[in-house]
């Protein structure tokens, strides 16, 4: 659905038991914010963004949104399926990144409050036609978020399609566990429950070789300050500028736990849990202070980290990758949750 004007904007709010909240617009299916407690039951909002759904129609294009009908990056923009060629939207240098420009972070979703066993939901439904961004097939998408009285923000994704496609959806809420706008985030500790990494070239596409972390500062199955590694002289670190790669996560059950960060000073915990087999994490290295967020507080280098749980970048180009295939009579599901708590 195209914008025609602001007033095709609207906002939901979700708000549990304990006083956990969370607030969406249509547009993008964008998170504007999440009202989580710390130690001391004080709620804090830790997501980034804007005050109101019309500033994010300008503002950072992927605060808070769903992101597909691809999450990551697709080489050069084209892939193969069934002996055709397709070519996306270029939108990353040489790559497709997102979907492309126009991708799911940047249509009007159809929201309908319901409620499911987990408690309160908003359900978020789009239809992208075929040739959209480049995609073949009409793809029915359905979003479904959910906070439970556990402090649990789950999101579960499902799609079908009329004509074989390929399909990887994921979060970009960019957190800060300490509150939106109370600096950077390399205090912040974290796990990954992976043993390697998708290396990338340099343009942040996997060359195909999957990197053991161990002796790298991509090692993090054990808790680390962000900060302990990120400057190290690593190759990896110097193509991303920081942290910008897919974990190949470690996976006993379908749905585990990909993901732990903490936060000293406030105690809050975040756990990922998710059915994906791959997470990105992102240490927000483009943001500048250039960006103004709510009540007019600007966005520093590093003030955020992004935990996206998702298939490989360029999948679809790599055969020896989880398939990210879909084919008419098939669904495409993940469930993916952030899980929050506190320690003291």
């Amino acid at each position: 659905m195209n914008i025609t004007s602001p007033a095709d904007l609207k906002t939901y709010t979700l708000q549990n038991k304990s006083g956990a909240k969370l607030t969406i617009t249509n547009y993008g299916g964008k998170v504007m914010s999440l009202w989580v407690p710390d130690r001391d039951g004080k709620l804090g909002d830790v997501v980034l963004g804007y005050d109101t759904a019309a500033e994010y129609l300008t503002g950072k294009q992927y605060f808070g949104a769903i992101i597909g009908r691809y999450a990551n990056r697709i080489a050069q923009g084209k892939f193969q399926l069934d002996g055709k060629e397709y070519q996306l939207t270029k939108n990353n240098g040489p790559n497709s990144l997102h979907g492309g420009p126009e991708g799911f972070h940047k249509v009007l979703w159809q929201v309908e409050p319901i409620h499911t066993k987990e408690g309160e939901a908003l359900k978020l439904t789009y239809t992208s036609k075929a040739g959209e961004e480049g995609f073949p097939g009409t793809l029915t998408a359905e979003v479904i978020y959910t906070l439970t009285d556990d402090n649990d923000f789950v999101i579960d994704y499902s799609a079908v399609t009329d004509q074989p496609t390929v399909v990887n959806f994921t979060h970009h809420s960019f957190f800060n566990l300490a509150g939106e706008g109370a600096g950077d985030v390399l205090d912040h500790e974290l796990y990954i429950n992976a043993d390697q990494i998708t290396e990338v070239d340099d343009t942040l596409i996997p060359t195909g070789k999957l990197m053991p972390v161990g002796g790298t500062p991509f090692d993090f199955r054990e808790m680390h300050p962000i900060r302990e590694r990120i400057g190290d002289k690593d190759v990896q670190l110097k193509i991303g500028n920081g942290y910008d790669h897919n974990w190949v996560l470690k996976k006993k059950d379908v749905y585990s736990l990909a993901a732990k960060v903490r936060e000293p000073n406030s105690g809050r915990v975040m756990e990922v849990w998710t059915t994906e087999p791959g997470l990105q994490f992102y240490s927000s290295n483009n943001l500048n202070d250039t960006i103004k967020g709510k009540g007019g507080k600007t966005y520093p280098y590093r003030s955020a980290l992004c935990l996206e749980a998702q298939h490989f970048p360029d999948s679809p180009n790599h055969s020896h990758f989880p398939p990210t295939t879909l084919r008419p009579g098939d669904k495409y599901i993940q469930r993916t949750a952030y899980k929050f708590s506190v320690y003291h």
